[in-house]
């Protein structure tokens, strides 16, 4: 029993970080078509950053009902960040705990 816990508890560890990176990299792409780096007019850039945003929309939508854009700045991905960041070390206490 304790090692199916803990391999659940690895497996949602593993799916939190890569949410994490999914939620880094449409904050990278965001700034990079906002800098004019990245053209969505290039059919691929634009497939990319909507495969990130059908993954990243429905927490985001979650999120920005209590943390809604404050003069222009979005913290929904920071706050998102640090939920995953405290879910994770919560996993990981929890982890240890039932291994010892």
């Amino acid at each position: 029993m304790t090692a199916i816990l803990l391999l659940l508890i690895q497996i949602l560890m593993y799916g939190l970080m890569v949410y994490f990176w999914i939620v880094t990299a449409t904050v990278l792409m965001s700034w990079l078509v906002a800098l004019n780096i990245a053209n969505t007019r290039n059919k691929y850039v634009y497939k990319f950053c909507l495969v990130l945003n059908l993954a990243t929309i429905p927490v985001v939508r979650v999120v920005r009902r209590f943390v809604p854009p404050m003069g222009g700045f979005d913290f929904t991905p920071m706050v998102i960040i640090f939920v995953i960041w405290l879910l994770m070390e919560g996993l990981q206490r929890l982890a240890f705990y039932i291994a010892h």
